[in-house]
């Protein structure tokens, strides 16, 4: 155990080290250097609009290249941060991540650059602005893409309920659930669930079960405002007796499907709260025959209005360690043009979160040849992405612990679990 951890902190030394170097001859050169994800598909799309880039401005370079390998990206980013060898621009920024490098004062307040705030209205609808203003007033961050999450269904299984449409409602929710619930081996326990989202207590899971469907529930509600928890009202309460109520009655499984093959494609399941990221993988495998569509995420009976979703935002930032931010900036506004948007389209099936893009025409070819796309372009006028706050990676943690002590195990009331969260998330701001 000992030489693991002396060998994790030679190859941090290492990283940090190569980057250090790296970056030195980066501001020799008055270079840019560029971080993406490690994500395949945005490597690729990077790669292309780099090259693009230098080869019409040779004496603007941008160096790129994807985050390094590591646990996890943040991880990575922390090390940069504490070694003072982050990129200038990196792609891969959770939003809910920034509030708390802004006030370490590691980041630039894109505001402050000439054309900022013009290049980003109309690129986004005032609301989403709002979303990612700091507390201070300023913006840290890029609206970049998203991956609305929405609710995938198997249209076979509808069709065999009898239903003329997916579920929309809770109780059409349960009507479906209880219709399709079966022990199909004959053994006395049911083997087909209408619903499944994994059981697990980290905090990031919550974007596919609770989150979704209180922000449904709530038109778009905060979980935290003004350093104070928000949560704990009538739509976080009907979220929370909803999914109670699936896994007491078992409609959804309390057992772990994900290591079986997937159960979505197999029929064992008939929907799945997940994004379109669905879509490639279900063409890949589905069996034939097999025919899947997505729907809105449920709401309570007596919802009013449009059906909001979690968006699954990933922003731009610039590192203050950047020596050029003006030269980061105008980079940034070529690579966040509507015709590298349309490429981020069609290399990565990810959305740009750009107002209006289901009707904006340079994307009509795009969404002609990929309908389901279409989906999640008119879902994406009705997404939220998280609040500005930098402990809501612990607010997110809190929650979870409550939703398994009531939602999966039933030991608190909806009332009790959300109301011991918000005096949780409360003593978090007092810190």
């Amino acid at each position: 155990m000992i030489l693991f951890k002396k060998n994790i902190f030679i190859c941090l030394i290492i990283f940090l080290l190569t980057v250090s170097c790296s970056q030195n001859e980066r501001k020799f050169n008055n270079e840019i250097i560029y971080w993406s994800s490690n994500n395949t598909e945005e490597i690729e799309f990077a790669r292309y609009i780099v090259e693009k880039w230098n080869k019409e401005n040779p004496n603007m370079k941008v160096k790129f290249q994807p985050v390094p390998e590591g646990q996890s990206s943040e991880e990575v980013i922390l090390a940069a941060i504490v070694g003072k060898t982050t990129p200038d621009i990196y792609s891969n920024m959770w939003e809910g991540d920034v509030e708390g490098y802004a006030r370490a004062g590691i980041l630039v307040a894109l505001d402050t650059l000439k054309g900022f705030m013009e290049f980003l209205y109309e690129r986004c609808d005032s609301s989403v602005i709002e979303e990612v203003r700091s507390s201070d007033g300023h913006i840290y961050q890029i609206p970049w893409k998203i991956n609305p999450v929405m609710m995938i269904y198997n249209e076979n299984i509808i069709k065999s309920l009898s239903l003329k449409h997916a579920p929309k409602t809770y109780s059409e929710f349960f009507d479906a659930a209880k219709k399709f619930q079966k022990d199909t081996d004959g053994d006395g326990y049911v083997d087909r669930w209408f619903g499944y989202t994994e059981t697990i207590v980290t905090w990031w899971q919550r974007f596919f079960d609770f989150y979704p469907l209180y922000l449904a529930a709530s038109n778009g509600g905060s979980l935290v405002k003004n350093n104070k928890a928000v949560f704990n009202n009538k739509a976080a309460i009907k979220v929370f007796k909803f999914l109670r109520e699936l896994y007491k009655k078992n409609y959804f499984p309390k057992e772990r499907l994900s290591s079986r093959q997937d159960v979505f494609l197999d029929g064992i399941i008939a929907t799945r709260f997940t994004g379109p990221w669905e879509i490639s993988h279900a063409e890949k495998y589905k069996p034939e025959g097999f025919e899947y569509n997505f729907s809105t995420i449920p709401v309570p009976d007596d919802h009013k209005g449009p059906i909001y979703t979690y968006g699954d935002p990933k922003n731009i930032v610039i590192f203050k360690t950047c020596p050029n931010p003006n030269l980061a900036w105008k980079f940034l506004k070529y690579f966040l043009s509507e015709e590298n948007d349309l490429k981020l389209l069609e290399i990565t099936n990810q959305l740009p979160r750009r107002k209006n893009i289901d009707k904006n025409y340079l994307y009509q070819n795009y969404f002609k040849k990929n309908p389901k796309m279409k989906i999640f372009a008119e879902q994406a006028k009705f997404v939220k992405g998280t609040d500005q706050s930098p402990v809501l990676k612990e607010v997110f943690d809190i929650i979870s612990s409550e939703y398994e002590a009531c939602v999966i195990y039933g030991v608190k009331s909806p009332e009790q679990a959300l109301s011991d969260a918000e005096k949780s998330v409360n003593l978090l701001f007092l810190k």
